[in-house]
């Protein structure tokens, strides 16, 4: 009763049985020459799995439609009733295999979006009465104080009124550099503090936060996405009907039953039934060889008509982990000691960008540990060491401190900016002795994927990051993007593909974060950054890449077209089989028996046509050998 509840699970265990049954009866004839057990075991088999083809069918009679399911079942019955078991049960049996294999993933993005909501913040601590309370998130009220401490994830939506820390907002923005928080700066709810203390009013809880909004874009997003239809159920829209509308006209000119159920059996190949699944099949295993995991046929389908692809920045193009990118030695000083300087003040810190810093530094030699460090909170460091006085920050400690900048420290400034670069300055004993430059680096696949993609005939690869524009021009000049949209919230990009898709233009988007998941949503293929991405990200699209390599996404794009080619190949052969077994019938050349056996011949060359998505091109080998060059740095 529960399997009957549940179609997806019906539908695996009825295959499943199917195809043991079919398996006892091809060993029982072929190794023991067992004659007697295959007509009754190929019969049990037709019978299991056209249980549930048969409710479809029915079900679409009901709604006064002649569905492909209903040519299934004809076929099934026929060949029962000339005594062909093995067409029957080999119909019956690779129709549900592959209708199982394209709806088993249909329900995972309901369960992303509930886990989604389960990992967000539970409980908020706030201030009342001069007094600190623990109470659930969604009790919070609008204005109260909520403290956040290091290393907690933000309960609410808010404006800080006390305190700094560097705040995470991957989960939002997308972007890995933490955002430096102080009184008046915006907070999100599902953000990581990752020092500090913060004192927040509270803007926004429950279903207010930006958070909460995502989830709901996502889940109206998918609503809105029309499913498509699988090629050979349009075909059937036309077809089955005038396969029965042939029958019955035949009976009643010739009052021939034999003939009438002869055209019914012949015109309802099991090439005709598989060619689509057997083709999806392969592709799919295909592409699961490669790491490319895509869910379902029409997803397939949809893959190899994408004329334009849009890719978040950070996380996607680039690694999503701020590294040293450039030195820029000031006032005599070499690269070499403004690193091991910088180094000296920043292992002393717990700052997320002090990490790149001091990493870039052990690579010269050991760090020396300061005799003294000052930490001034949203501004940065200020060490002693070897009786030297070391400052590490922002523009903003350089004010407070009343050292002034000079031109050559101005311009440097200015074009690390231009570059996209975070700028950290640099000062010893009062002077500004350079800057360093940190970044997000450009994966080394990201340029080959893009020119790739373009030979492929995709015309347009645009870029959408919540990033700031020179940030993200940097990465597109790096890696040959055709298109930048900079500073976009996640209903921007919702908007771009909308705008894409009004165009024309069928889109497929790329992205890796929570930030990215409505955009994945409204695409007409969605594609999320396996290894890396976010759990909802990977559960949301419609393909995910289990690697790093973006080379994926043009491979995943080569499959896809070539299985649609190929399923055009096989409904070519399926069809052509059809109209040459309905002349024969009608001239009398073609009987029950000698239908059947076209019909087996027809399926063997369908199944041998699709096998071929199997082979791996020279090309894709190729990629996997080259893959793990150097980054590109930006």
């Amino acid at each position: 009763m529960n399997i009957y509840r549940h179609p997806a699970d019906r539908r695996k265990w009825l295959t499943i049985a199917s195809g043991v049954f079919i398996l006892v009866a091809l060993l029982g004839w072929y190794g023991f020459g067992w004659a007697a057990p295959w007509a009754p075991l190929m019969t049990i088999a037709a019978l299991l799995a056209g249980y549930d083809i048969a409710l479809r069918a029915w079900a679409s009679l009901k709604l006064r439609h002649l569905s492909i399911e209903l040519l299934v079942v004809v076929a099934a019955i026929g060949a029962l009733f000339i005594d062909n078991h093995w067409e029957s049960a080999a119909v019956t049996f690779l129709f549900m295999l592959g209708a199982w294999l394209e709806s088993r993933t249909m329900s995972r993005t309901r369960g992303a979006l509930k886990a989604l909501i389960d990992a967000a913040p539970v409980t908020a601590t706030v201030l009342r009465d001069g007094e600190t309370v623990e109470v659930a998130a969604h009790e919070v009220a609008v204005g109260e104080t909520v403290l956040v401490r290091a290393g907690e994830r933000l309960p609410v939506d808010g404006e800080v009124i006390e305190g700094t820390a560097a705040v995470n907002e991957a989960s939002i923005t997308g972007e890995p550099i933490p955002a430096e928080k102080a009184p008046g700066s915006r907070v999100f709810a599902g953000t990581l503090a990752e020092n500090g203390l913060l004192h927040l009013r509270a803007t926004g809880v429950g279903a207010d936060t930006t958070l909460a909004r995502i989830i709901s874009r996502v889940e109206e997003a998918q609503e809105a996405k029309a499913p498509v239809q699988r090629m050979i159920e349009r075909f059937g829209l036309w077809y089955t009907p005038a396969v029965f509308v042939l029958a019955i006209v035949s009976y009643l000119v010739t009052r021939n039953a034999e003939l009438a159920l002869t055209l019914l059996v012949v015109s309802c190949p099991g090439a005709l039934v598989i060619s689509t699944p057997v083709s999806v099949i392969a592709g799919i295993g295909r592409a699961a060889r490669a790491g490319i995991l895509i869910k379902g046929g029409e997803h397939l389908e949809n893959a190899g008509r994408i004329t334009a692809l849009a890719l978040d920045k950070t996380g996607t193009l680039t690694e999503g982990q701020p590294r040293l990118a450039e030195i820029v030695a000031l006032s005599g000083a070499t690269e070499a000691e403004v690193l091991l300087w910088a180094g000296i003040a920043e292992t002393g810190s717990n700052h997320p960008l002090g990490r790149p810093i001091i990493e870039a530094a052990r690579k010269q030699g050991p760090l020396p540990t300061a005799a003294s460090l000052e930490e001034i909170a949203g501004m940065g460091l200020i060490a002693r060491h070897d009786g030297h006085d070391i400052a590490v920050g922002s523009h903003r400690l350089f004010d407070h401190l009343g050292i002034a900048f000079d031109a050559a420290t101005k311009d440097g400034i200015t074009r690390l900016h231009k570059l996209g670069h975070t700028v950290v300055i640099v000062a010893r004993n009062g002077e500004v002795v350079g800057l360093l430059g940190l970044a997000d680096m450009a994966r080394a696949s990201a340029r080959p994927m893009i020119d790739r993609l373009h030979a492929l005939g995709v015309r347009r690869v645009v870029m959408l990051t919540g990033d700031q524009r020179p940030a993200a021009e940097a990465i597109a000049r790096a890696v040959g993007v055709d298109e930048v949209h900079a500073g976009m919230m996640p209903d921007d990009k919702l908007d771009r593909i909308r705008a894409m898709r009004d165009e024309g233009l069928h889109v497929a988007m790329v992205g890796d974060g929570i930030n990215d998941a409505p955009a994945l949503a409204a695409a007409d293929i969605s594609i999320a950054m396996g290894a890396s991405g976010s759990d909802i990200a990977i559960e949301t699209a419609d393909i995910a890449l289990m690697t790093d390599d973006l080379n994926k996404i043009a491979e995943a794009m080569e499959i896809a077209r070539a299985t649609l080619a190929n399923m055009r190949q096989n409904l070519v052969i399926a069809v052509l089989t059809v109209v040459g077994l309905l002349f024969g019938v009608y001239n009398g050349s073609i009987h029950m028996a000698g239908g059947m056996l076209v019909h087996q011949a027809s399926v063997l060359i369908v199944i041998l046509n699709a096998m071929r998505l199997l082979r791996v091109p020279k090309r894709a080998r190729a990629g996997r050998a080259v893959h793990g060059a150097e980054r590109v740095a930006v």
